[in-house]
């Protein structure tokens, strides 16, 4: 039984890549969201550059998609980690290292503004593993796992990473 419901688990999740959320053309801007059971929502802006040719990770410094922040709106009081974020819009940065990546919500929404790991609300390690064929463009997916759980993935090259947010 419960490799059936991890089998629907993935099923889910990749027809929500696929069919759910279809990417923008690359270089413009582009949004994934997640809806929770109550219909509050969360969702995410960014730039999705073209991965290999703009930009190349830098470890242990924060990564903006395209040069900016993605932006997460939430409609709901967020966890993520141990960290509570209220309704509101933030930052998120990536902050990538040779085994594990972080996602840092960051206060400061104000365009062109310079990343101050002081504003920093929340950090929380994501997963990372490998996919077969690499991204040919930055892309944010989310899949909705559980009554007040999104999952968001974000795909670069050969990389994928995820992180969990839980609906207070």
């Amino acid at each position: 039984m419960r490799i059936l419901a991890i089998c629907l688990l993935l099923v889910s999740q990749l027809t929500l890549r696929s069919l759910g959320q279809q990417s923008a053309p690359i270089g413009q801007p582009a949004a994934a969201s997640c809806t929770f059971d109550d219909g509050k929502q969360m969702s995410v802006q960014y730039n999705n550059s073209v991965a290999k040719a703009e930009e190349k990770l830098r470890r242990g410094k924060p990564w903006e998609p395209g040069g900016s922040p993605m932006i997460l709106f939430t409609q709901a009081g967020l966890t993520l980690g141990n960290s509570d974020i209220k309704e509101g819009a933030y930052s998120l940065y990536i902050i990538p290292e040779k085994q594990t990546w972080t996602l840092a919500v960051n206060s400061d929404v104000t365009p062109g503004s310079k990343y101050d790991e002081k504003q920093d609300l929340a950090r929380a390690p994501m997963e990372i593993g490998q996919v077969k064929s690499p991204a040919n463009q930055t892309q944010i997916v989310f899949g909705h796992t559980a009554a007040k759980q999104c999952n968001m993935r974000l795909y670069y090259e050969t990389t994928w990473a995820w992180v969990e947010f839980r609906e207070r």
